[in-house]
């Protein structure tokens, strides 16, 4: 028997009722908490499940990224849209630097105030000069 959510108009008291699908429509339902009849039903978030070519189609066109390392608020909506993409769960590191972004600190500035920032244990570091980066 399916479950339906549903909001009192009332007493504003939010509950869960279970009706059979044939009974959906025709049985009255009633607020559990003042009785009222006086209800509207809840439609709950739906889950669409998608390949990760259309997640990434989502995100818009990523080859036309000019000037977004001038707008650290472009930059960290950006990374906070394909981390909800990617789905994957990417850490409080992460979530600081988007949020540092968001609110206009430069990615130099936060590097500078985060040095360890990225830096598994056990990692040597290096300077920009160590990773081939082309």
């Amino acid at each position: 028997m399916p479950s339906y959510d549903y909001r009192c108009l009332k007493c504003k008291n939010r509950f869960s009722v279970f009706i059979s699908y044939s009974e959906y429509g025709k049985k009255p339902v009633a607020c559990p908490n003042c009785s009222s009849t006086e209800v509207q039903r809840r439609i709950g978030r739906v889950r669409v499940l998608r390949s990760d070519d259309s997640r990434m189609d989502q995100l818009g066109d990523l080859d036309n990224l000019d000037g977004i390392e001038e707008d650290p608020r472009a930059l960290g909506k950006m990374m906070r849209q394909m981390k909800g993409e990617v789905g994957d769960e990417l850490g409080p590191e992460f979530d600081e630097v988007v949020d540092r972004l968001e609110k206009g600190q430069s990615p130099e500035d936060i590097e500078r105030e985060l040095p360890d920032l990225g830096m598994d244990e056990g990692a040597t570091g290096g300077t920009p000069e160590d990773f081939d980066l082309d």
